[in-house]
């Protein structure tokens, strides 16, 4: 069971959302700390250390994504985004500003604490020195060039773009529809199919340079990760 003195700063504005939220991380033994506008958890923020932000989007006095720029000027506390949008435009947005997930409302309590639970472990396995990346990548995002094993990778856009939402976070499961959303301009008009295929394609690539190694794994019926090995 989680530290029961990991806090875990909810800010949702929607009541019986929250609510549900606080009864399900207490019932995981977190504590949870509700507050219900921007200026209200920044001002949290400052008092006392949080282990996680999961953030609403859509706050009544300012934007999540707005929220979530002061927060990554001040240190690197882990964020999982809530939005009731579909826009991917939202998603890739946040994505950007250095969120560690999205939670798309309608969601259950189980997959919030799970969700919760894995970028704690990330982020853990980061602040306490956990495993790197496979030796010898580089990702020269100046020049949109990712080097492995000391060879620079010649690779199409969306490979460009899939492998490097990899790179970001090491042991990080991205499900297809996450993929798709970094790599595509337009995700709705990729399949699942697609992403799989450009994986086959990266790994060719990858093994064209370090026969030995396979960086990418698989997780059947969730996604891909970068190994941290």
């Amino acid at each position: 069971m989680p530290n029961p003195r990991l806090t875990i700063l909810v800010v949702e504005d929607e009541a019986a959302i929250a609510e549900t939220m606080v009864y399900a991380l207490q019932t995981e033994g977190f504590a949870p700390l509700w507050k219900t506008t921007g200026r209200d958890a920044l001002a949290a923020l400052a008092a006392q250390p949080v282990a996680l932000i999961v953030l609403d989007v859509g706050l009544p006095d300012m934007s999540g994504f707005d929220v979530c720029r002061e927060i990554r000027r001040r240190g690197t506390t882990p964020v999982i985004f809530l939005t009731a949008r579909s826009s991917e435009v939202d998603k890739i947005v946040g994505l950007e500003l250095g969120a560690d997930d999205y939670l798309a409302k309608p969601f259950s309590p189980r997959e919030l604490t799970a969700r919760v639970r894995a970028v704690l472990r990330r982020s853990n396995g980061a602040s306490h020195g956990g495993k790197a990346p496979a030796a010898g990548w580089q990702h020269d995002e100046a020049r949109c060039r990712i080097s492995f094993c000391g060879n620079a990778l010649d690779l199409t856009r969306n490979e460009y773009r899939l492998l490097g939402a990899l790179l970001a976070s090491p042991g990080r499961v991205f499900s297809r529809d996450q993929l798709m959303t970094a790599a595509w301009d337009d995700p709705g008009a990729a399949l699942d199919r697609t992403v799989d295929a450009h994986v086959k394609t990266l790994r060719a690539k990858l093994r064209a340079v370090a026969p030995e190694e396979d960086p990418i794994e698989t997780h059947r019926g969730l996604g891909y990760s970068l190994r941290e090995t």
